[in-house]
C-alpha cells in the first residue's frame, strides 16, 4: 500500500468513527490527569467523583465504539491484510481508557493520603504518562492517516515513557527514604506503580504501531 494512501481513504464512514474513538482515547488521559490534580490540590469529593463519572461514560462509548468498528472490518471485509494488525491497535489503545478508569477508581475507593511534599512530583509523574498515553494515540492517528509520522509520535512514547520511569523512581526513593510508617510508604509506592502502568500500557502499543507500520513499509 502506497505510503501517502489514508488507510480508509475510500471508507469515510469508518474513518470517522476511528477518529472518535480515538479522540475518547485521548480524553480519558485528559480527564485523569486533571483529576489528579484536583485530588491533589483539594482532595476526594465532588470534583473528582464527576471525573471518575466522566471517564466511565467514555470508557463505556469507546467499548461500543470500539465493536462496531471491529464488525465492519470483519463483515465487511475490509482491509483484509491489515485487519489483524488494526483490531490489535484498537485493543491496545483501548487498554489506555482502561488504566486511566481503574486508576481513578483506585483513587476514589482507597483515598491516598499523599503529604503535601511529595504532590509536585505525583503530578508530574501523572502529566508525563498522559503525554505519553497522547503520545501513543498520536501514533495511532498516523497509522491511518499519515503513516510517515508514525515513527516521530513512537519515538516520543518511548522517550516519555522513560521519563515516566525516572520520575517514578525518583519519587519511590523519596518516599521510601522518608520517616513515614511501612504501610503509608506501601500505600503511597502503589500509586506510584499504578500511573507509571498507564505509559507503560502506552509503550506497548506504540511498540506494536511501529511494528504495524513497518508492514506496511514505511
Amino acid at each position: 500500500m502506497p505510503e501517502n494512501i489514508r488507510l480508509f481513504g475510500r471508507t469515510r464512514a469508518l474513518e470517522s468513527q476511528v477518529d472518535e474513538f480515538l479522540d475518547i482515547v485521548s480524553e480519558a488521559a485528559i480527564i485523569f490527569q486533571r483529576a489528579v490534580k484536583g485530588y491533589l490540590e483539594n482532595g476526594p469529593g465532588k470534583d473528582f467523583d464527576e471525573s471518575l463519572e466522566h471517564i466511565t461514560n467514555i470508557e463505556s462509548r469507546a467499548d461500543t465504539l470500539r465493536r462496531a468498528i471491529e464488525t465492519e472490518l470483519t463483515e465487511h471485509t475490509l482491509i483484509p491484510d491489515l485487519r489483524g494488525d488494526v483490531l490489535t491497535l484498537l485493543e491496545e489503545t483501548d487498554e489506555l481508557i482502561n488504566v486511566c478508569q481503574g486508576n481513578a477508581y483506585r483513587f476514589s475507593i482507597e483515598v491516598p493520603q499523599i503529604p503535601e511534599n511529595y504532590h509536585r512530583d505525583y503530578q508530574n509523574l501523572v502529566d508525563t504518562a498522559c503525554a505519553c498515553a497522547d503520545s501513543a494515540v498520536m501514533a495511532a492517528r498516523a497509522f491511518f492517516r499519515n503513516i510517515e509520522a508514525v515513527r516521530d509520535h513512537t519515538h516520543k512514547a518511548i522517550f516519555l515513557e522513560t521519563e515516566t520511569d525516572k520520575i517514578s523512581t525518583k519519587l519511590k526513593r523519596a518516599i521510601f527514604a522518608s520517616d513515614l510508617d511501612k504501610g503509608e510508604k506501601l500505600h503511597l509506592r502503589y500509586f506510584v506503580d499504578r500511573v507509571d502502568e498507564l505509559a507503560n500500557v502506552a509503550e506497548d502499543a506504540a511498540d506494536s504501531i511501529a511494528i504495524f507500520a513497518i508492514k506496511r513499509g514505511v
